[in-house]
């Protein structure tokens, strides 16, 4: 039974894209983590805290946790102008596309957790450490424009414009309780992650027909979901200051990854995609008998990473070594939530989450980021967890995240008519924009 909830939780999450909310990494881990803005660094609750906080695990006991979310993300950019003929790039560019896959998304989790003694547990925790994905409609995206290669629709293929970026964590999680105060655990993230472009054929020219902006055109977009594998660890702490105060620390290696291989030509470094380090300190106070509350900081290091942080206004081609990226800088996120038990049966969650949006507009940032619009910055959310009987439970959440925008030119280079040499062309001022909603459960087992 336990093999069979893990492959299908594996299966399910790469077959569905994370999107995520914290920059491209999600608030937290687990629905019980999600119901109070994502902190869980000093407070575990369930068998995902092996992706939060491995050291957590030991203070959980035996039990196993499945469930899912559905992600409701709104996102686009308008441009200031009214479409034309000659200035076709004014109003409202809708990046929603339609249906499950672009509009909303189903992100499966699963979690396991045995004790082998009082002091020692093994367990492994499943879930989409997140994602962007973004889909305009053909003409629904000023790069629609551009020619492709040995174009058979001069309009741009014809194809859709966006991206679909999906990563799996499989966390196989040891954790070990030194003495009543002190514990300390390490998870070994196996790590999938999923990546297709499509309709981006202004960076894809071929130095003949059309202007060359990559060091292999061939591998830019439209080649389907290109696959990449690697791992990471991840350490954790946990200190019972007393009976009512516990801290904690954790810190995520880098995920070393292989090379989207298919998309060489677009990505930094000949198609190098790793996931960024991060690392975070956390307290849980026991305020009064029923009321819990917990705060985690928390920093990701996505200006480490070439191909996410590189600035895109740089001379050298897409896909060459410290190539162009997109441009994204590191972000502080803080957490904070209270846990309320209500009843014998019923416990309520509230909390908060804020990460100041890592995306910079300038030069070409504002028009690549139309692709990967994660600026949103202010989070709501509200959980609950009922008791079906003395072993058995359901936790449900809810997040909103509250409308963000950011300001911007889209400006890309454009060929002088005269020269035929690329130049930075604005077409346009505007915002980027995102909102979201997510709407979550999972059924928990204690044994």
């Amino acid at each position: 039974m336990k093999k069979l909830l893990i492959a299908a939780a594996v299966s399910a999450v790469m077959s569905a894209p994370a999107f995520a909310t914290n920059g491209y990494a999600p608030i937290g881990v687990g629905q019980s983590a999600k119901g109070i803005g994502g902190a869980g660094i000093a407070y575990p609750q369930d068998s995902m805290a092996g992706g939060i906080n491995p050291a957590g695990m030991v203070h959980i006991g035996n039990r196993w946790d499945v469930g899912a979310e559905i992600f409701i993300p709104d996102r686009g950019f308008n441009l200031s102008g009214t479409p034309s003929p000659t200035n076709p790039f004014g109003g409202y560019w809708d990046g929603n596309g339609s249906g499950l896959g672009e509009t909303w998304f189903i992100i499966p989790e699963f979690g396991y957790n045995k004790m082998l003694s009082d002091d020692l547990s093994v367990g492994i925790s499943v879930f989409g450490n997140g994602g962007l994905n973004t889909s305009y409609d053909s003409f629904g995206h000023p790069f629609s424009f551009f020619p492709c290669q040995n174009p058979v629709d001069p309009t741009g293929c014809g194809a859709k414009v966006g991206i679909d970026l999906i990563q799996l964590y499989i966390a196989p999680t040891v954790s070990y309780k030194v003495n009543e105060r002190f514990s300390v655990g390490a998870s070994l993230n196996l790590i999938a992650q999923s990546f297709e472009a499509t309709g981006l054929f202004a960076f894809a020219g071929d130095g003949v027909t059309a202007p060359r902006f990559s060091t292999d055109p061939s591998a830019v977009t439209n080649n389907g979901h290109d696959n990449s594998y690697g791992a990471s660890l991840r350490l954790g702490l946990m200190y019972d200051i007393n009976d009512r105060v516990t801290i904690g620390a954790t810190y995520q290696t880098k995920g070393w990854m292989t090379e989207f291989d298919d998309y060489a030509g677009l990505f930094a470094d000949g198609g190098d995609f790793d996931i960024p380090q991060n690392y975070g300190i956390g307290i849980a106070i026991k305020a009064t008998d029923k009321l819990d509350l917990a705060m985690d900081i928390m920093r990701v290091d996505y200006g480490s990473i070439n191909a996410v942080g590189n600035s895109p206004n740089t001379q050298l081609p897409f896909g060459a070594d410290d190539g162009p990226g997109f441009g994204w800088e590191d972000q502080t996120i803080f957490k904070v939530g209270a846990v309320y038990q209500y009843n014998s049966a019923l416990t309520l969650r509230a909390g908060y989450n804020y990460g100041e949006n890592p995306v910079q507009t300038e030069g070409l940032g504002f028009a690549l980021n139309t692709l990967a619009p994660g600026v949103s910055e202010h989070h709501l959310t509200l959980g609950f967890t009922y008791d079906l009987d003395e072993d058995t439970s359901i936790t449900g959440s809810y997040l909103h995240a509250f409308s963000s925008e950011v300001a911007g030119d889209f400006i890309v280079p454009v060929p002088d008519p005269n020269t035929g040499i690329p130049a930075p062309t604005q077409l346009g001022s505007g915002n980027l924009e995102m909102s979201q909603n997510a709407f979550g459960i999972s059924f928990n087992k204690r044994f």
